[in-house]
């Protein structure tokens, strides 16, 4: 007897649904897994050849919209070094004017001598009294030096170009292939003529090996200038380009130009005078012991200095430096495009990119980051601003000490005090980042700023 139970048409109907939904999900599972594999093979193969190379690059190609062809998404950043942001305490908003055949500009930065007029007569005599402006981006750096009023004041040294332009080409050019032949070439020739040999604002050439693309440095004073101070430190023949690491290098092609330098002899050499180390005391006594002054104040008569722009110089000083952060880390952090991790080379202040530059290691939200920045910088700031009164209240009485016959001596000993306070002083002032790169070191110049000016004070009180 056939004791089989029939199934159901309903169930053998329901049965086949579900075994066709099993076999699409299947297949959908399949496609999604195949596309997920081949997007990440895709991205791998990206990540391997970082670029396409559409053009070919040599050691002479200075264009960057060249090297752009090669490295679009650098070249896009790069070109963003015109846009024009403030931060509490730098940074530029477009300030517009009308050209001139004189001067083409059509928008300048807001004039730090009028937002401060303490300046005029910190700087009285000298051509930063008559035109000193916030900083720019990268992309301002050849026009703004080539059209400041500084240069109607005083006629500039060709070697004002070492860091306003892309100079390693014309360097080689102008040395028959020599870089430091053809530095000591452009340092000689007036601003004007050494103007011309130059085209573009500082490019890709001049941190980059056109070939490896390996970072290099290409600013002979930053050449010269770490082998001497590696020297003081016992290590004799050292070259940069040969014994830097990599993470060095990412600090060192910012520090060919961000920093203190001055000019050596008739010949106009640039110097960066880091014999003695990097600290702000350790310059002064580098340039005590040569003798050297910027100029003669012309309210006091001192011999005074005027610090540049020592970015690295105090950066050194602090914890990010100790700690192994570079200035790319911060001014040019890591971004993704889509596999590729690159560089942002809209090298810009960190406050304007909190996420990448500082979020990566500092686990907070932005507005407590900034809060803490500010934070430093305001204190910085009000301490700056003492320094600045002691300073003018001690060129003040030495005016009228010299007015009223005060004795030689007196008057010497009080110069002295204004050349050491008005270059503690001047350090903090002419660094960027408003004390933040090493608030403590920044603090005690500006603690022995106040001091200076005030024994200066004292000396011509007892007129000794």
């Amino acid at each position: 007897m056939n004791t089989e139970v029939p199934i159901p048409a309903r169930t053998r109907s329901q049965a086949f649904r579900v075994s066709l939904l099993v076999i699409l999900v299947a297949i959908g599972v399949t496609i999604v897994g195949l596309a997920f594999l081949t997007n990440i093979m895709e991205r791998k193969r990206e990540a391997k050849n970082p670029f396409f190379r559409v053009v070919e690059l040599t050691d002479d190609t200075t264009d960057p919209a060249v090297w752009g062809k090669n490295f679009p998404f650098q070249y896009d950043d790069y070109k963003r070094t015109v846009d024009q942001q403030r931060t509490k305490y730098g940074g530029s908003e477009a300030m517009p004017r009308t050209p001139t055949g004189a001067d083409p500009r059509s928008t300048v930065a807001q004039s730090r001598l009028e937002e401060d007029p303490r300046l005029k007569t910190m700087w009285a005599g000298y051509a930063f009294s008559k035109d000193f402006r916030e900083e720019r981006g990268h992309a301002f750096m050849l026009d703004d030096q080539t059209f400041t009023e500084r240069q109607q004041v005083v006629q500039q040294p060709g070697t004002c170009m070492h860091c306003h332009g892309s100079v390693y080409v014309p360097y080689k050019k102008l040395g028959d292939g020599d870089l430091i032949k053809g530095f000591e070439k452009m340092n000689q020739m007036p601003y004007t003529e050494a103007r011309k040999q130059v085209e573009h604002p500082v490019t890709c050439i001049d941190c980059h090996d056109s070939q490896t693309m390996a970072l290099r440095i290409t600013r002979p004073g930053f050449i010269e200038g770490m082998k001497a101070l590696k020297a003081g430190q016992g290590v004799q023949d050292y070259e940069v380009n040969r014994d830097a690491t990599r993470q060095e290098m990412r600090s060192y092609v910012c520090g060919q130009c961000h920093v203190e330098y001055y000019f050596k002899g008739p010949e106009k050499r640039l110097v960066y005078p880091w014999h003695n180390g990097l600290e702000a005391d350790k310059i002064l006594a580098y340039y005590d012991e040569v003798g050297h002054k910027d100029w003669t104040h012309a309210d006091s008569g001192a011999p005074v200095l005027k610090a540049q722009h020592p970015e690295f110089e105090l950066w050194n000083q602090g914890i990010h430096a100790r700690s192994g952060v570079a200035c790319a880390d911060c001014h040019m952090p890591f971004k993704r495009v889509g596999a590729t991790k690159i560089s942002d080379h809209h090298v810009r202040s960190p406050m304007l990119n909190l996420n990448h530059a500082c979020q990566t290691c500092h686990k907070w939200p932005e507005a407590e980051l900034k809060a803490r920045v500010e934070t430093i910088q305001d204190r910085t700031f009000k301490m700056r601003n003492q320094a600045m009164d002691a300073l003018m209240d001690l060129i003040k009485d030495l005016k009228s000490a010299k007015a009223s016959g005060a004795s030689t001596n007196a008057l010497a000993k009080a110069q002295d005090y204004q050349r050491k306070a008005q270059w503690y002083l001047d350090f903090i002032e002419a660094e960027n980042s408003m004390g933040f790169h090493a608030p403590q070191e920044a603090a005690r110049l500006l603690a022995e700023s106040i001091n200076n000016a005030r024994l200066g004070q004292v000396t011509i009180r007892d007129g000794k």
